[in-house]
């Protein structure tokens, strides 16, 4: 138990935490692990990228044009 938990201690970081997860009924198990994931991807503050106009006229352009190759 000790070197389980030496190794939890040093590999864990602030940017790649381990969650030591109980395991012993599956419902709570995958609850836990869905609230880890919930929590973790709120607090990314993730955004959409900004895209410049040019950019977004090229991608317009190559999707018409596999929008006709389709037909």
């Amino acid at each position: 138990m000790d070197a389980y938990d030496d190794m939890i201690r040093h590999t864990a970081t602030r940017h790649a935490p381990w969650f030591v997860v109980p395991a012993d009924h599956k419902w709570y198990t995958r609850l836990v692990v869905a609230s880890a994931i919930i929590t973790t991807l709120e607090n990314l503050a993730l955004e959409f990228p900004t895209v410049p106009p040019a950019e977004r006229a090229r991608m317009a352009a190559a999707r018409a044009d596999l929008l006709r190759e389709k037909r």
